[in-house]
């Protein structure tokens, strides 16, 4: 015998639907295909609908996701490239002080201090390196000594054109020059009062420098034509960033000298040792010369400053966009770079020693002007 058949299984979605027949009392079910082919596409399209709100979803998500390589690909292995042998991945810059308290005998009237600005130690700092503070009144070789245990100086901005403090940079000057002469790629950062002290080095004339009116001023920087920013500070600037400093006031300027293009080009020294990057205008329209290079050696020298749109909130002018604060970190990370190039490599504990490390700023931003924070020198230093 034949097993039991089951019984025959519906269609899938099958409905049953009744109708009405007037010329019978009676009733019997039946199919209506046209009603059939109504209930499918009100199953179908609100699941189609639904599917492709699911898939336009999943690809929404998959274009917002960063893939990131995988390590674990059979017959890969972390791993890190060497460092460049050439590179000092430990750089060390010195820093010259500046007579005074850097807050007008507010915290410290001392005949013999002399001062740093906390921003010009977190400029460098902000790109990876440490500072040394060169203590311009210190004796001549103690200044040295620790002028051979960095990679790189910065001139600072302030007043002083004249005494100790203008022969100090002028002989730190010559042993850059001298250093890279040697063979070591020494660079060097004027900023603001350091461009001064430089164009009056250069040229030989201690009177060369014009007035100007660019006291707490933000200003644009507009670049020679055809200027190539190859080797120079603006070397590591996004393109979108150089076009908008042309157009947007994303450097501050704070001086009272500086020297136009026309008194600059005719001193046969200055355009011997510098080319001009960049001029700036004043509040008066006047012209002056705001970037320059050298072209021997890893020499810049900016009248604007470059620390002041990331570290410092006393002047009122000051910018702190996003774009300017990439000015500052730009810059900084350039001048770093070059210090990096340099070959010397100074006993670890001698390093150690004179950091700034070992000294406390002080805060003077209270005032609501001037700096946010100062490191103070006298003879008696107080260290921490």
């Amino acid at each position: 015998m034949k097993p039991p058949q089951p019984p025959p299984l519906p269609p899938p979605c099958s409905v049953t639907v009744v109708t009405e027949h007037s010329s019978s009392s009676s009733s019997s079910p039946s199919i209506s295909p046209a009603t059939t082919s109504d209930m499918w596409n009100y199953i179908w399209i609100p699941f189609l609908l639904s599917l492709m709100k699911e898939v336009s979803s999943a690809n929404a998500a998959s274009e917002s996701k960063i893939f990131l390589p995988s390590a674990s690909v059979a017959g890969l292995t972390s791993s890190c490239p060497a460092p460049d042998p050439k590179l000092n991945y430990r750089p060390i810059i010195g820093i010259l002080s500046h007579p005074g308290d850097g807050a007008s005998g507010r915290l410290n009237n001392a005949t013999n201090a002399s001062y740093i600005a906390a921003s010009y130690v977190k400029f460098v700092e902000s790109a990876g390196a440490r500072v040394i503070p060169l203590i311009y009144n210190e004796p001549s070789e103690v200044l040295q000594s620790k002028l051979n245990l960095v990679n790189g100086v910065i001139f600072t901005g302030g007043w002083a054109k004249t005494g100790l403090y203008l022969d100090v940079v002028d002989r730190i000057f010559k042993q850059v020059l001298k250093k890279n002469d040697a063979g070591d790629h020494f660079p060097l950062l004027a900023i603001c009062l350091g461009f001064e002290l430089l164009t009056m080095i250069v040229s030989k004339n201690n009177d060369i420098l014009e007035g100007f009116s660019a006291s707490d001023q933000a200003s644009t920087l507009q670049f020679i034509k055809n200027i190539n920013v190859e080797g120079t500070l603006f070397q590591r600037f996004p393109p979108e960033l150089l076009a908008k400093m042309s157009t947007e006031c994303l450097v501050m300027q704070n001086h009272k000298f500086g020297i136009s293009p026309e008194t600059f080009q005719g001193n046969m020294e200055l355009c011997s040792f510098f080319k001009i990057l960049t001029t700036s205008v004043d509040e008066n329209n006047e012209v002056y010369v705001s970037t320059v290079q050298s072209k021997s050696y890893p020499v810049t020298a900016v009248q604007w400053h470059p620390e002041k749109n990331a570290f410092e909130w006393g002047l009122s002018m000051i910018p702190h966009s996003d774009d300017a604060v990439q000015v500052t970190q730009h810059a900084a990370n350039f001048f770093v770079s070059e210090a990096r190039k340099s070959y010397n490599r100074p006993p670890t504990k001698e390093v150690l020693d004179n950091l700034i490390y070992n000294f406390s700023p002080t805060y003077c931003g209270y005032a609501g002007k001037g700096y946010d924070e100062v490191y103070i020198f006298t003879d008696k230093i107080a260290r921490m």
